[in-house]
């Protein structure tokens, strides 16, 4: 007998594609996932240092003042520390989108490790499969060697009995 060729050989080689896809895949999300929180922490420290200049502006302008500043340079101090406010309004909006951004981000990890191991999983029972078809391929071709070995001997018995008992060389 032949040895024989598994059939479902195309179908493995397709389960190990797709797992290595879903692989990238996560590793891709994963990586999204961490830009996105880098890009949070950025904006973070941005609207930290745009209050801290905020108070120290205040703090300027409150010691001009208290100096005998002119009107005039309080109603530009003033009009800057409403700037610096508008700034750090826009830059906590940012940061919210930032975070809905890093949720969708955490939402596609989750589902990209689902299709991983769903994925891998998928191989695992092809390859087990493989593996279960190999034993049994095996065995069947064991049964039929021991089979045509059985008649062989059967057939050398025989002969040896036709020629009453002699030796066959």
């Amino acid at each position: 007998m032949a040895k024989q060729r598994y059939r479902l050989e195309i179908l493995l080689r397709m389960k190990l594609r797709q797992k290595q896809a879903a692989e990238r895949a996560l590793a891709r999300a994963i990586i999204d996932l961490k830009t996105a929180r880098e890009k949070e922490k950025t904006l973070v420290e941005e609207k930290e240092k745009i209050v801290e200049r905020w108070i120290a502006n205040r703090r300027e302008m409150a010691e001009a003042m208290n100096a005998g500043g002119k009107i005039f340079d309080g109603t530009v101090h003033l009009n800057f520390l409403r700037k610096l406010k508008e700034d750090e309004v826009a830059k906590e909006e940012e940061i919210e989108e930032q975070r809905r951004v890093i949720e969708r981000c955490e939402e596609i990890v989750r589902r990209r490790k689902r299709d991983y191991i769903d994925a891998a999983k998928a191989l695992q029972v092809m390859e087990k499969h493989k593996a279960l078809w190999h034993k049994r391929v095996t065995l069947e071709l064991t049964r039929e060697e021991e089979k045509r070995f059985d008649e062989l001997a059967g057939t050398i018995h025989q002969l040896r009995k036709w020629r009453g008992g002699e030796e066959l060389s």
